[in-house]
């Protein structure tokens, strides 16, 4: 990129011409970069105009040779061009990215890593939204200027620009401590930000011909290739090429063009990655933890990794709970448990630590000097004696200008005040409020920090223990409840603060200050001067000498969000104040410049404490001011000539980006400039920009002191001063990879993934620190490993105030060496922070423990990972830097999630390309996988006071599904690299003899149960007498012509009319004449009957038999859905060739109307007969079959894969179901009974229709649709009617459960009562839905309804009962299975609360003369007790066949006539097509035998094979239904191999995206799969059919033709 300073119009025609050839050369690949780049610097030499570049500072450091740099990204350039282009743009843009992180050699290495990836073709599709999902949100006005994206009130720092000097390649086996650090000095940088300007949005000028850098990313966003140049100076070699190329295969990018279907991504075979640095070559092991075997580390809590600072009592309750209770019951069918998780081999190439234990490193000795105070009161005492007029503290208004100072004097009177007033004052003049020890809350903004010094110092004078916070902005402060947490365990009950501060408190309406979330109970006192009391002149306060009581509590929050408090001691205060005086070289009397929280960490240290040991002058320059004023500290410096400065890297990198806005400043004053956040590996950047920036205003390169510090060590380490013209101290420059294993490696190989840190100085002085393993007991670590810093000083914290247990774990650290013995009896503090010790003792920090994300073994940087986000050109996309990064832990290991603000004018497509070029930056650099990468709108996170990302805050957020994404790419096909390995089928090599033997042998019975017999002939032989309904029905209307057989109500509960026996009869005589004479009907043909729910439909039923012909029960269509409903009913008349149909006139009109015509064909209906006016008359003569072996009528069906089946059941069939019925229910024609349910199939029209006149009993019919216009109808009529036995549907009973649930009181208030109910039977062909039934119980028990009154029956296509739950027998059992064998066709029982354990219910107690036997769906062998598999069932109602057009004999006998292949091959079965198991129980049934009870699974057809494992999408679906308060239903299928996920969205629009994440974790966790595409739709989309049935298939074809009108579709590719 040589023509940086030519003007390409300007050049002579043949040198253009020249030019565009080379372009074309090298955009078809006949050139390589290198060749292309030495080429066009030729031709251009002579017309480059040289712009003036400013020498390289004293510190000799060669600047990077520039076709190095420039390969990679924009080249660097002289900081006076930087400063020049700024002067151009001076305000800044709400997009511009986040400096602190920046660093020019880090965005070359994303860039040169994204480079590799240019030449594949992005194969993502892009998530479909509809477009009302994203709502932006409004920008508010006040951000700041370049907000943070820093968990902790940004303290995390970016990188501005540091240099790696090459580095000689060294033997990686002799691993002397001073191989790791660049010895080469280095001072400040000159490679400034060379991309600041595209930062601040400006596009770079482009010449027409130039190719575009390619930090322009080309993708387009859906499949369209596009040719990339790759901008390579070589080749990489071939093993690097293939291992950084094979990404794209990894992140599951297909090659192909979009026809081509998705990736099989269910074997999860990962492709072969050749040796990368550091990376282990054995493929299952990409990712997963080394070293240690997965087993070991999940002995205590099935697969939950021990963390050694839980305590051990805790984690002996946690395995309890995990594990059933009780041992497995002998009774128990149980088989070897697989390991769930795949573990991977340890991988050979895995750097490990080589150096020597390391010695623990001692600071210099704590100097005595005589005139150090006793206490610091005292120091202010003397001080406001002798030093009164002396000033302590200047306060900036919100402009940057003085606003107050308080003098020494003024600061000890007003503390005296505050301390007489707050020990005698408070209460009445007897009881006194606040003793000495007690602790006190100090809530003032940072704006204020005088009124925040006297109560801090009044606190001390008074022995109370103040506690400093945030001031609450509003209920729903990030962490607002965490900090009530810290308040309750440090036993706080009064706050201190200023009326002003008070007065902004949020109030209730009646003008009380608001209680807080979580808060307890707080007294508010105001301590402005006026409202305190000046002391009576004997009145001193009390002055002890330093003890080790507490003195303040520093609040800290950790990884979790937890906020705790750190107590440190008098003694503590004292003489981390004595080091640091003794570190830093205070004197007395110097100015300090302080721009931190005055209320905790390094700004209450130096700018607080040690300022007034040593009588400092502070100038306290507030966030507020900072905002407005980024550069007023700088200002501040120099207008009071201050000796030290104390700032974030936040800080420099505000005064960098106004620094144009002054030019006459000087911090030539300046002795120290103290970096509180030195200790963040990315500070090096901001420090060396800010030197290359300010030099020229007198900054000495040695003033810059990094340092590092934690809440609970206090200061660790401190760079000081170094003298003038003394080299500065090296850097680390250390490999990524070798970090993430915990190791210090010079990084050689692959300079894209480098760390550059620079040291935090020295030990404090009479400190003691180690560094030991950051998990599992605290080892010494060697010297080339990474670990965690612990210190042993007299200055440091002494407890978690109020928690014992977690103190001991942090305070009270005794380090062991290799072989576990421990070093010593000194206890060390743990400081959460990371690093290794340097040569010549100093100290390196790479990161804190809270920022650790442990994927797969291996440990990465949250800093480090928001670093290379931002590398890769967020500018159109990312709002001012704000990125979040932590990790969830979804199925036994952690996942990384990245979750950033999006740029309110960001378009969809920028946001999608960028989100994709991130996961790539990320696994090329970091080689770790995301998981899922959110976009949110802007300013939506939740924020730090101090405006950073709340990090923990927003974990909660993620996880409960309330983070409410713009945009969302979920990736778990990379990362979760963990999954059990699919399961093989293995081939049925056993003979049949042999399986039959092995039962015996191991005292296995056959899984077989039958119902009692259906016994002989009783009641007056009816049954002898009338095989037929027909004559049933004649018989009864003669005998008993008046009992009342059927009552049909409205959706008032009246009785809208009424059929006797002999009313009955008639009708269907009146219809049998009509058929005759209208229809001309021959015996035999089929006549479709279509009703709705009411005595007309039985009356036809019957007609049909009277004449002679085969009535086909069919739904009437759906007057307001004619086009959805009507085809099906055309469909059913047609595949039964109906030769008549019979209706009421106003479903003949429907059937002949104008919207008919729309959806089929009307001119070809058969011959349709109106019912409701029918002349009187008699048929000539009743029909009698032949034999009981004709068909009664048949019975049509639509099933769950959306299939239309039509069975025939025969006169014989009709009159067994009936009597089985009769015997289990015991039913009698005193006795009445209640439906509720759609009579149009199965075993509901069988009990609508046939079984009241074969029985007797009454029937009370209760139309489901009635139940929309009245909700309690069904259970109004039940209490009633006094009906002891009830049928409903599915349906049915989840409409009064969601309906009623809340209503029970006014049910009960109108007198419902449930308590006649003995019987309530669901009828449904599928498994129990337990959740349902149980909901039901427990909702109307308050109405008196017995909790084993609730029951289900079970039918299928091939018998339409085969269970029903009767008066007598046991109640029904539950048992737990476990699911994973279920998944691998087994049963295996375990114990309540077991995990992964499905409850099942008994399906009903088998009728009389039902047999059933569990039968391999393979072999067709039968199977033993508590084996999975199919379902046959033998008994005379059996259906006959199917009623198919074209006969499928084969079908026929298959699915009707089936027999075993061994065992007992006479017998002939049907195959019901469902899974299910038989269990003995050590119930007894009515016989005194045990009871073998009947668990239905789930649907054969319906089961996903995935992974070769068998699942039931219901587990699935539930498991999904759990993940977030929004789902109302959701239904799974496969598409390609590829497990798709349907859920309606019952909540608003915006939660769309929060669920995506949610249901991938769930079905990962509970189920060991990966979803392939998640779909968002509306509510009732879910096809559901009249039995409450999902139509899975249905939604399929829905979705393949892309019908569903998604809100959201996501692809996790």
């Amino acid at each position: 990129m040589a023509d940086r300073g030519v003007e390409l119009s300007a050049l002579p025609k043949e040198v253009r011409d020249q030019l565009a050839e080379l372009d074309l050369e090298l955009s078809e690949g006949d050139i390589t970069q290198k060749g292309y780049e030495k080429k066009r610097t030729k031709l251009l030499a002579p017309y480059i105009i040289h712009t003036p570049v400013e020498p390289p500072p004293k510190n000799n450091v060669q600047p990077p040779a520039p076709s190095s740099s420039s390969s990679h990204g924009p080249p660097p350039s002289s900081s006076s061009r930087y400063r020049e282009r700024r002067s151009r743009k001076t305000h800044r843009n709400g997009g511009t990215r986040d400096d602190r992180y920046r660093s020019d050699i880090h965005s070359e290495a994303v860039q040169a890593a994204l480079a590799k990836h240019k030449e594949e073709k992005m194969a993502l599709p892009m998530p479909t939204k509809r477009r009302s999902t994203y709502v932006p949100s409004p920008i508010e006005t006040r951000t700041p200027p370049d907000s943070s994206s820093a968990s902790e009130d940004e303290t995390s720092v970016r990188r501005q620009s540091s240099v790696v000097v090459p580095i000689p390649l060294l033997n990686p086996n002799q691993q002397s401590p001073d191989c790791w650090i660049n010895r080469s000095a280095q001072g400040s940088s000159t490679s400034s930000s060379a991309s600041s300007t595209l930062s601040h949005g400006e596009a770079k000028p482009q010449p027409h011909n130039q190719p575009q850098p390619q930090y322009k990313p080309q993708y387009q966003p859906l499949y369209k290739p596009q040719y990339q140049p790759q901008p390579q100076h070589e080749p990489p070699p071939p093993h690097t090429a293939a291992a950084i190329t094979d990404m794209m295969a990894h992140s599951r990018i297909a090659h192909h063009e979009n026809s081509v279907p998705p990736p099989d991504v269910t074997a999860v075979a990962l492709p072969a990655r050749g040796p990368r640095v550091d990376l282990p070559s054995n493929t299952t092991a990409r990712g997963m933890s080394r070293g240690q075997s997965r087993s070991s580390m999940m002995e205590t809590a099935d697969g939950v990794p021990v963390n050694s600072r839980v305590s051990t009592k805790i984690q002996q309750l946690l395995n309890t709970l995990k594990r059933p209770k009780r041992p497995p019951l002998s009774e128990f069918f149980t088989d070897d448990s697989e390991e769930i998780v795949e573990v991977p081999q340890p991988d050979p190439n895995t750097p490990k630590p080589e150096g020597r234990q390391i010695i623990p490193v001692k600071g210099e000795p704590l100097g005595v000097v005589s005139n150090w105070p006793p206490a610091l009161q005292a120091a202010l005492a003397r001080w406001g004696a002798t030093q009164g007029k002396s000033p302590a503290l200047t306060a900036l208004d919100i402009t940057g200008k003085p606003l107050y100072t308080l003098t020494y004097g003024k600061l000890w009177s007003r503390s005296v005040k505050l301390a007489y007033t707050l020990l005698n004052k408070l209460g009445n003049k007897n009881e006194q409020i606040l003793k000495p020890g007690d602790r006190v809350a100090l809530v003032y903004p940072n704006s204020d920090p005088g009124m925040f010094w006297v109560a801090f110092y009044g606190c001390l004078l008074a022995e109370v223990i103040p506690v400093p916070i945030e001031v609450p902005l509003s209920r729903k402060d990030a962490g607002i409840s965490q900090v009530g947490f810290l308040l309750g365990s440090c036993g706080v009950g009064l706050a201190l603060t200023s009326e002003i501060c008070l007065k902004g408190l949020p109030k209730t309406p009646t003008g009380e200050i608001m209680q807080f979330k979580g808060w307890p109970r707080m007294k508010w006192v105001i301590t402005d001067s006026k409202y305190l009391t000046k002391p009576s002149k004997d009145w001193q306060p009390h002055i002890p000498t330093a003890n080790t009581d507490p003195a303040y509590i520093e609040y800290k929050a950790n990884k979790e969000g937890t906020v705790v408090g750190v107590a440190v001691s008098k003694v503590a205060m004292l003489t981390h104040c004595q080091a640091l005086t003794q570190a830093c070289n205070y004197c007395e009397g110097e100015t300090l410049v302080n721009v931190l929280d005055c209320k905790k960490d390094m700004g209450l240290w130096h700018g607080v404490l040690t300022a007034v040991m040593n009588r400092i002058h502070t100038i306290s320059v507030p966030y507020a001011v900072m905002k407005a004023c980024p550069l007023s500290w700088v200002q501040r410096v120099h207008i009071h000539k201050a000796r030290l400065a104390l700032v974030k890297c936040r800080d420099l990198h505000w005064a960098m980006m106004a620094h144009r806005e002054q030019r006459d400043i000087s911090l030539v004053s300046l002795r120290m400039l103290i970096v509180a956040d030195g200790a963040n590996p990315w500070s090096v950047s901001s420090c060396d920009a800010f030197l290359n920036v300010f030099q020229s205003h007198g900054l000495k390169p040695e003033v810059i002191c990094p340092c590092a510090t934690s809440p609970e060590a206090m200061t660790v380490a401190i760079r000081r001063p170094g003298l003038p013209g003394a080299p500065l101290p090296a850097r680390a420059v250390l490999s990524l990879g070798g970090l993430s294993h915990g190791v210090i490696r010079v990084n050689t190989e692959d300079k894209n993934s480098a760390l550059t840190v620079q040291d935090v100085g020295h030990v404090m002085p009479g400190a003691l620190m180690c560094i030991v393993k950051p998990d599992g007991p605290p080892q010494l670590c060697k010297t080339d490993e990474i670990g965690e810093i612990i210190i042993n000083s007299r200055a440091g914290g002494t407890m978690y105030y109020g928690l014992p247990g977690v103190t001991k774990n942090t305070f009270e650290v005794i380090p062991v060496n290799a072989n576990g013995v421990p070093i010593g009896e000194i206890p060390f503090v743990r400081s959460g922070l990371l690093g290794f010790v340097g040569p010549g003792s100093l100290i390196f920090v790479v990161g804190k423990i809270e920022g650790l994300l442990q994927v797969s073994g291996r440990r990465h940087n949250a800093d480090d990972l928001v670093a290379t986000a931002l590398a890769v050109e967020p500018v159109k996309t990312v709002y001012r830097g704000r990125i979040a990064v932590f990790s969830v832990t979804v199925f036994y290991d952690e996942r990384v999630v990245i979750v950033a603000e999006q740029r309110p004018d960001a378009s969809e497509e920028d946001s999608f390309q960028w989100m994709s070029r991130v996961l790539q930056a990320i696994d090329s650099i970091h080689q770790v996988g995301l998981y899922c990468l959110a976009l949110v709108p802007a300013n939506t996170l939740p924020k730090t006071p101090l405006g950073g990302i709340h990090i923990s805050d927003t974990k909660q957020f993620f996880l409960e599904g309330n983070l409410h994404p713009c945009n969302i790419l979920m990736c778990p096909h990379t990362c979760v690299t963990n999954l059990p390995k699919p399961r093989q089928k293995q081939p049925v090599g056993v003979g049949p003899a042999s399986v039959m033997v092995g039962n015996l042998v191991a005292g296995k019975r056959i899984a077989q149960a039958a119902g009692r017999e259906l016994g002989m002939i009783d009641d007056q032989d009816l049954v002898r007498k009338h095989q037929y309904l027909t004559e049933a029905l004649q018989w009864r209307a003669q005998t008993d012509a008046d009992h009342v057989l059927y009552v049909l109500l409205n959706a008032k509960g009246v009785a809208v009319s009424t059929a006797t026996c002999v009313q009955l009869h008639k009708r269907a005589e009146k219809i049998a004449a009509a058929l005759m004479e209208k229809g001309s009907i021959n015996t035999g043909e089929n006549v479709v009957l279509l009703y709705p729910p009411g005595i007309d439909l039985i009356a036809s039923f019957y007609g049909c038999l009277y004449a002679g012909c085969v009535p086909v029960n069919v739904r009437p269509p759906h007057p307001q859905n004619l086009g959805a409903t009507l085809p099906t009913v055309r469909m059913i008349i047609d595949v039964s060739k109906a030769a008549c149909i019979l209706t009421t006139q106003n479903l003949m009109r429907i059937l002949r109307s104008k919207e008919a015509a729309a959806s089929v064909n009307i001119k070809t209906w058969p011959t349709i007969i109106d019912t409701d006016d029918l002349p009187r008359r008699r048929p000539p003569q009743i029909y009698k079959p032949p034999t009981a072996e004709m068909i009664a009528y048949l019975d049509f069906s639509v099933s769950t894969t959306g299939m239309l089946t039509g069975v025939k059941i025969s006169h014989a069939a009709v009159s067994a179901l009936c009597r089985s019925i009769k015997l289990q229910c015991e039913l009698y024609s005193s006795r009445q009974i209640a439906i509720c349910l759609d009579p149009y199939c199965g075993l509901g029209f069988v009990l609508w229709c046939l079984a009241s006149v074969y029985s007797g009993h009454q029937s009370i019919l209760i139309p489901p649709f009635e139940l929309e216009s009245c909700l309690s109808l069904w259970l109004s009529s039940l209490s009633q009617y006094r009906v002891r036995d009830t049928f409903c549907s599915y349906s049915v009973m989840e409409f009064c459960t969601k309906g009623l649930g809340t209503q029970t009181e006014l049910l009960k208030a109108r007198g419902v009562n449930l308590s006649c109910v003995r019987s309530c039977v669901v009828i449904a062909e599928e498994r129990p839905r337990l959740a349902l039934t149980h909901s039901f119980s427990k909702l109307f028990k308050d109405l008196g309804l017995s909790t084993r009154a609730v029951s289900t029956a079970f039918g299928s296509r091939v018998n339409l009962a085969v269970c029903l739950q009767g008066t007598t027998g046991p109640d029904p059992c539950t048992v737990y299975v476990d699911m994973k064998s279920l998944r691998h066709d087994r049963v295996r029982l375990v114990e309540r609360g077991a995990p992964q354990s499905l409850p099942l219910m008994e399906s009903g107690k088998i009728l009389p003369g039902v047999r059933v036997i569990i039968v391999n769906p393979e072999t067709r062998g039968p199977l033993g007790d508590s084996h999975l598999g199919e379902i046959w069932v033998n008994s005379p109602h059996n259906a006959s066949g199917y009623y198919t057009i074209y006969g499928e004999e084969s079908l026929q006998a298959d699915h009707f006539n089936t027999k075993l292949s061994f065992g007992d091959p006479q017998t002939l079965w049907a195959r019901t097509g469902y899974l299910g198991f038989v269990k003995r129980t050590e119930l007894l049934d009515a016989s005194g035998d045990r009871h073998d009870a009947l668990f239905v699974v789930g649907s054969l057809d319906e089961t996903l094979e995935l992974r070769g494992l068998r699942y039931h999408p219901i587990d699935i679906e539930t498991s999904v239904s759990r993940a977030h308060r929004s789902i109302a239903e959701s239904a799974v299928f496969t598409w390609t191999n590829l497990l798709v996920v349907v859920s309606e969205l019952c909540g608003s629009e915006q939660d769309a995206l929060d669920l995506v994440p949610l249901i991938t974790n769930v079905v990962l966790e509970e189920h060991h799969l990966i979803v392939g595409v998640v779909v968002i739709v509306d509510p009732g989309v879910i096809p559901i059919n009249s039995r409450g049935e999902k139509q899975r298939m249905h939604l399929r074809d829905s979705f393949l033709a892309d019908q569903l009108d998604p809100i959201y579709v996501a692809y996790n590719m």
